[in-house]
């Protein structure tokens, strides 16, 4: 197999190309990238049929910024619709024993339509792939992941994914309700956002009840509620008003402040948030600010893109808080995702493991 087959928003299909193109050239791997407007997928095409898996291998899923997911595949067209397990069957021939089967679709207005068909036709392939001793009968969540992304009734990537190196999530979407009681929809990016970057068994440590938290720019309370309903105790910090319901909860204080002059009056702060409409450069300077003066733990921000050139925006500002940190020996960790709740944006997570206290002592 040589190609690389990648999920992103509809829209976004130059950005996760332009990001696939960067790293397969950072490790030296040749090839070229296949990209259509609103297909909600790209594919890079490696000039040797061995390099796809290595770049599956040596590029780390979760520096990937526009992909939702990906996986090593293959393009199978004019699949016959009476027999399509057959070809499938065959495909897979030399994959290795998987633990787990996804029949996806893009997430576009055609992959929905598809949607029945996909679910349906899962049954009869999966038992189809357990007698061929492809598949196991149980998810086994160390082993690949099979993945058959349909485009068409008939045509069909079909290729694997490392379980250590791509998303967790269905078509790479986190499944969320929006709650009814919550100020606004951004909340689900919030929501989003905890469940991607933080892993599922260190939720109860590090997001937890009692923690403090900072919102900067909270108006009217969408991404605060979050933090609320996890029992966190919040600063939210905006010169506009805040939803009665939080207030009421007794969790919240109110600072009418502008979020770029706020710094907390103790290093106490277990999370930062902060979905301010500013340039992101600002906010990218903002938060560097507050992790080389250890205000908070851990931050979750939003970066808003202009509307071209959003790869190299992103980038400049991912760059710009790289070197910062760098330059202040700063121990941390950084995720950048464009997420499925996200739009002209793009939200990061820096964890904080390490300030040196002469920085701020």
């Amino acid at each position: 197999m040589s190609s690389i087959v990648i999920y992103c928003r509809g829209g976004f299909e130059s950005d996760a190309a332009a990001e696939i193109n960067h790293y397969a050239a950072k490790h030296g791997i040749a090839g070229y990238v296949k990209a259509k407007p609103n297909t909600a997928f790209v594919t890079f095409e490696c000039f040797s049929p061995n390099d796809a898996e290595t770049l599956a291998k040596k590029i780390d899923f979760k520096k990937l910024v526009f992909a939702r997911q990906w996986f090593v595949g293959t393009l199978y067209t004019h699949m016959p619709i009476e027999d399509r397990v057959s070809v499938i069957k065959a495909a897979v021939e030399g994959f290795p024993l998987c633990g787990e089967l996804r029949v996806e679709t893009p997430d576009t207005n055609e992959g929905k339509e598809l949607s029945k068909f996909c679910k349906k036709f899962s049954t009869p392939l999966s038992k189809a792939l357990e007698k061929q001793n492809k598949l196991t009968r149980e998810v086994k969540p160390t082993k690949p992941v099979l993945h058959v992304l349909f485009l068409a009734n008939n045509t069909a990537y079909v290729g694997y994914s490392f379980s250590d190196n791509n998303s967790p999530f269905f078509m790479g979407i986190p499944r969320l309700r929006m709650p009814s009681d919550a100020p606004s929809r951004s909340t689900l990016k919030l929501d989003e956002a905890f469940h991607v970057f933080v892993p599922k068994d260190q939720q109860e440590t590090r997001v937890r009840a009692g923690m403090r938290a900072v919102d900067l720019g909270a108006c009217p309370g969408g991404w605060t509620y979050q933090l609320v309903r996890r029992g966190m105790f919040v600063a939210s910090i905006d010169n506009g008003p805040m939803n009665d319901d939080l207030m009421e909860t007794g969790q919240v204080k109110h600072y009418r402040e502008d979020g770029f002059k706020y710094r907390p009056e103790k290093r106490n702060i277990d999370w930062l948030v902060c979905d301010m409409v500013e340039k992101p450069t600002r906010v990218a300077d903002l938060m560097v600010d507050w992790v080389v003066n250890a205000f908070a733990r851990e931050l979750i921000f939003n970066l808003k893109l202009p509307m071209k050139k959003r790869f190299d925006s992103v980038y400049e500002c991912l760059t710009l808080i790289h070197e910062e940190l760098q330059k202040y020996n700063v121990d941390y960790e950084i995720q950048a995702k464009h997420l499925y709740h996200d739009r002209e944006e793009v939200t990061v997570h820096i964890n904080v493991l390490k300030v040196p206290q002469n920085l701020y002592s």
